[in-house]
């Protein structure tokens, strides 16, 4: 882990690791904490799995917009992909990378989404709340790798101020060709928050991850 989120704390609950079956890492929003996101892990609790929510230097993974050059927010935007890298290993040490979900809302989301374009490969799933594929408008999108049927759920409201509905329907586009399993759902008038049915939906792929292990 290098530059501004180094030494930064991971929050940690559910089951212990080296005990653990499945796992998740949680990545939380700007302005918002590793405790924060916790809230959203609580509500997708399940006994076999360990939780993980990594905290970002100043409450936020990189200064600009997501829509923004990549290289206006650096050093902060590699160094936050370097956070999620460490704690996957770390996960991955004792539990298999198909039975690892990732998930973030917002600025998290859209973190989780480029972290996993640029690690392609099968994963338990992956969930973005709010969120899209990271820089400006028309970036080629030549990421290698292929999810292998991994499932992916992006959800987010129609008219969310901050994450255009074009570029939800990007993101699931990409992954989608990646060989990822993609559903996207956009919902009408929506805040720029989390859902009971965005809830329900990644509950579905906590309890695939948790009946192949069963």
């Amino acid at each position: 882990m290098t530059g501004p989120h180094a030494g930064q704390p991971v929050l940690h609950a559910g089951a212990p690791l080296a005990k653990a079956h499945a796992a998740m890492l949680l990545v939380h929003g700007r302005g918002a904490s590793a405790a924060d996101i916790m809230t959203v892990g609580q509500e997708l609790m399940h006994p076999d799995f360990a939780y993980f929510a990594p905290q970002a230097a100043g409450n936020a993974w990189y200064p600009n917009p997501f829509t923004a050059p990549i290289e206006s927010n650096e050093p902060h935007f590699s160094s936050a992909i370097s956070v999620l890298e460490e704690v996957l290993a770390r996960i991955t040490e004792h539990v298999p990378r198909e039975r690892v979900i990732l998930l973030g809302f917002s600025q998290g989301a859209c973190l989780t989404l480029e972290f996993c374009a640029r690690h392609a490969q099968r994963y338990g799933g992956v969930v973005g709340f709010s969120g899209g594929l990271i820089g400006p408008d028309g970036t080629p999108r030549d990421y290698a790798g292929n999810f292998q049927g991994t499932p992916i759920f992006i959800g987010c409201s129609d008219v969310d101020p901050h994450i255009a509905k074009a570029r939800v329907v990007e993101a699931g586009d990409v992954l989608k060709h990646m060989g990822a399993a993609v559903t996207v759902k956009l919902y009408p008038n929506m805040a720029h928050t989390v859902n009971a049915d965005e809830i329900h939906s990644a509950a579905q792929i906590v309890e695939a991850v948790a009946h192949e292990v069963a």
